[in-house]
Parts: C-alpha cells; sequence; structure tokens
C-alpha cells in the first residue's frame, strides 16, 4: 500500500494546474541552493587558520582519480608532485595527465602557454623525497586500508612533521587509518568526486582527532579549486556514499520484487535525474560497488535482505560501459541498449529466493528510492556525520545528480513533511521493519513540531568536533 503524500510529492510528478504555482516552488528551490552554496565555506571557528597561499601539494597515485586531482591542483595554480610505485606506474600518471590536457586544449580551456606553464608545475616520480618540499599530500591509492596505510606511513616520513595528509578514500574508516601515524592530527579526508577535475563538491571528513588546522586546510584548498565543500564526520561511505548505498539498495529490492533497471532508470529521470541508477552504475563500473560490498561482508548485518543480482553480473562479466555490456548493451561503445538477458537472469534469481514478483509504477519506484535516501540523510544528521540539512542538500545536488531545481535532497523532504513521511515509512516497515525503519530525527522532527531545516539535537554530537569537545553545530532545545 502507497501512502497519500501531497501533490507532487514522493508518489508522483507535481500536478498543479497553475504554472504559476509550479515556478514559485522551483524558484524558492533554487534560491534555498543558492543560499546555502554561498554559506558553504570554511567554519567561523577555523577562520582564523585559513591558509592565505597553499604550499607544494603531493599526489599519490596516477590512475584516474589521482590524475584529476592532480589536473585541478595544476589548473588552480598549485605545484604538484605526483607520486607512484613504480616507473610504470609514474609513465601511467603522465599518460593520464597527458590526455586531459589534451581534452582541455581540444575544448578551448587551455591554451599551448597555459599547458607550458602547467607542466612547469608539475613533477611526476617515485621518490618520495621529491615531495619533502610539500605541505600537503592526498593519498589517491587503492581502496584498501593495508594499501593506504602504507602510504601514509612513507608520507610521513618524506613529508615536514607540520605537513597535512589526507586520504581520498570513498568509504574506509579514517580513524581507523591515522591510528599508524605518530601524529593522527595530521590527516584528514578530502574526497573527491569523479570525474575529479570537473565535480564541484568536495566532502572534508573530520576524523575524530583530525586537527583545525588539517581541516581549515582542507576549507582552503576547496576555495582554491572553486569546489563546494561540505565538512563530514567519519561513517562508512561519509555523507554521499551512504545515502547512495541506500538508494541502489532500495533500487535493488524493487528489481528483485518486479521492476527492471530501465524501468527504475526512467522513474528516476523522469523526476529530474540526469540518469537511473543502473545507467549510472554501468558507467562507474559494477566491480567497484562489488568490491565495497566484499569488504562489507563480515559485517554486513545478517538480518537485512540482501539481493544477489549485482554479484552475478559481475561473475558474468557484466562490469558495464567498459566491458560494452552491464544493466545495458553498449554496441560498438554507443548509446544503451535495453538487454532482455538482463531481465531473464533477474526472474532466475527471483525464483531462487522464492521472490513472487509483483508490478511497481513509475509512481510507486519513486516512492520508495525517494523515501529510502530521505530516511538514510535523516540519520546522518541524527548521528552527527552532516552538519546540517542545507549540508546535504549540496552534497545530493553536487555529487549525485538530484535535480537542482528541487532544493537538494532534504529541501524536497521538507515539501513533504515529517508526519507524511513518518506515515510512509511506518507503511512500508510492515513490509521489512529492518531497512523502513523511521530515522530518529524524523521521529523526533515529528514529536517536537519543528521542520528538518530547524531540527538540532537536544546534546552535544561529537561526529564533527574536535577531540574533547562538542561538536559546533550542535543544538539544544532552546535553540529551535
Amino acid at each position: 500500500m502507497t501512502v497519500s503524500l501531497p501533490e507532487g510529492g514522493i508518489s508522483g510528478h507535481a500536478q498543479s494546474d497553475d504554472a504559476l504555482v509550479e515556478a514559485s516552488v522551483q524558484s524558492r528551490a533554487l534560491h534555498h541552493v543558492l543560499v546555502a552554496e554561498r554559506g558553504a565555506g570554511m567554519p567561523d571557528r577555523l577562520r582564523h587558520l585559513a591558509a592565505h597561499d597553499l604550499p607544494g601539494i603531493a599526489v599519490v597515485g596516477g590512475g584516474t582519480m589521482g590524475a584529476g586531482i592532480a589536473f585541478a591542483l595544476l589548473s588552480a595554480g598549485c605545484s604538484v608532485t605526483v607520486l607512484e610505485a613504480d616507473d610504470e606506474g609514474a609513465s601511467r600518471a603522465e599518460a593520464n595527465l597527458a590526455k586531459l590536457v589534451e581534452v582541455g586544449l581540444g575544448r578551448g580551456f587551455l591554451t599551448s602557454g597555459s599547458v607550458e606553464a602547467l607542466r612547469s608545475r608539475l613533477t611526476v616520480t617515485t621518490d618520495y623525497s621529491r615531495a619533502s618540499g610539500c605541505g600537503l599530500a592526498i593519498e589517491a591509492a587503492f581502496e584498501s586500508m593495508d594499501v593506504k596505510r602504507q602510504v601514509l606511513l612513507a608520507l610521513e616520513a618524506a613529508l615536514p612533521r607540520d605537513a597535512v595528509l589526507a586520504t581520498n578514500t570513498s568509504y574506509l574508516d579514517i580513524d581507523t587509518m591515522a591510528e599508524v601515524l605518530d601524529d593522527p592530527a595530521r590527516l584528514v579526508g578530502l574526497h573527491f568526486f569523479a570525474p575529479a577535475h570537473i565535480m564541484k563538491l568536495l566532502e572534508i571528513v573530520q576524523g575524530r582527532k583530525s586537527s583545525d588546522a588539517a581541516v581549515a586546510l582542507g576549507f582552503a584548498l576547496a576555495g582554491r579549486l572553486r569546489k563546494v565543500p561540505v565538512l563530514a564526520g567519519v561513517c562508512d561511505g561519509f555523507i554521499g556514499n551512504r545515502i547512495l548505498a541506500r538508494y541502489r539498495e532500495a533500487a535493488d529490492t524493487l528489481l528483485m520484487d518486479g521492476s527492471t533497471p530501465w524501468d527504475i532508470d526512467e522513474a528516476m529521470v523522469d523526476f529530474g535525474y540526469r540518469m537511473g541508477p543502473y545507467e549510472a552504475q554501468d558507467l562507474s563500473g559494477l566491480d567497484i560497488a562489488h568490491a565495497n560490498r566484499r569488504r562489507q561482508d563480515a559485517t554486513r548485518d545478517r538480518n537485512r535482505r540482501y539481493i544477489p543480482i549485482a554479484d552475478r553480473m559481475v561473475a558474468e562479466g557484466r562490469l558495464g560501459r567498459k566491458a560494452a555490456v552491464g544493466w545495458y548493451r553498449y554496441p560498438g561503445g554507443g548509446g544503451k541498449v535495453i538487454d532482455p538477458l538482463v531481465e531473464d537472469l533477474v526472474r532466475e534469481e527471483a525464483y531462487f529466493a522464492k521472490v513472487t514478483r509483483r508490478t511497481f509504477t513509475a509512481d510507486d519506484i519513486r516512492h520508495r528510492l525517494l523515501l529510502a535516501m530521505i530516511n538514510e540523510a535523516a540519520e546522518i544528521l541524527f548521528e552527527g556525520i552532516a552538519a546540517s540539512a542545507s549540508d546535504i542538500d549540496l552534497v545530493t545536488i553536487h555529487g549525485y545528480g538530484f535535480p537542482r531545481w528541487r532544493g537538494g535532497l532534504m529541501h524536497y523532504a521538507e515539501t513533504l513533511g515529517a508526519e507524511e513521511i513518518l506515515a510512509a515509512l511506518h507503511e512500508l516497515a510492515k513490509e521489512d521493519p529492518v531497512v523502513w525503519r523511521p530515522s530518529r530525527m524524523i521521529v523526533d522532527c515529528v514529536g517536537r513540531g519543528v521542520t528538518f531545516a530547524e531540527w538540532r539535537r537536544r546534546e552535544a554530537v561529537p561526529s564533527l568536533a574536535p577531540a574533547g569537545q562538542s561538536a559546533p553545530f550542535s543544538g539544544s532545545p532552546g535553540a529551535l
């Protein structure tokens, strides 16, 4: 059963006959985003630490992500030393950077003169001592705790004691990573989004022991790169990837229970996304999400339903665009084509799982996927992983394609109302009380009669606070 939500809510498009009303709604959403963007920047408590001149920067790893980070830094006028493990890696890094330069020239973003200036600021080497003058190092190595710890130890030995060390990890625990360092306060998360030289979002992840100086340098770097910075606490996936994981989980459940990848994608494109979750996963590669699921195997909640369809896709070599086949086929490297073999595979997995498939409308799909993301985002706020609802709006817009004209995930949720959302979650919890358990924040908003934007915790939240201090954004009941 689908709970009836306000017109234009989760279960459907805006249906107002008055175009002026709809235009007003969109205008308010766009104004909200503009205000949030203008407010994104160095927190007041760190302004006295703001760096006026960024030091030389080392980037460890010249793969797709590392090269993108290095290119963004070079384009902003920074001196960059790219560190690789061996000569083969160094050659690959140089080739990746050359491709980015070529694209920049082809699109008119670079001139021959600017390319020469850029190259003059670049060093690619396997010798960590060549980075000894850098005041910041960003590791963009393979997403492995052991690998990243080894890189950080090498950086700690090579760089000055006051240099800031940063990790570009997408999911891994920064606090665990920092334990190998003599001074864990040096480590901060700088989570870039691919392609790093284009995407505007930068999640600045503050670990339990990250110093104010390290966090401030992250904000200064975001300003230099003209990126939108959002402060995040430590959890699996931080803000954006944690919401993304819930989005994909809810989509996979719909897939198992009766839908298709193309129906789900179409429903979300109609909502305003540029592409749906399955086309997006084809673009990034199914093997990336698969590796992350394997990392989580040991700690996965056994009471939580697990959908194995994507695992089978990887086992059959359906890795996405790079393999010319994933959730869709890409004949000749061109546009996507629906593959009926995927639907056969899904139906077979449903049969193995003894699932009786049913029909989901486009409204049903949107209803469930948006509720899943809103509920996860609310819990992120409750745990203190994000500082505000507007920060989550910025993350979802600039990192994950949420339609800007809807104001971001939490602004959109605000238009629905906490009471309606809570009622809808209670209804879905009748099917699965584990995944649809309402966020404690939503329950609290309804109980106290406050909006998501107004909500503050009743007690201190330590997640984003310096060691031994309460979180800077923690509110009190009297602050509402």
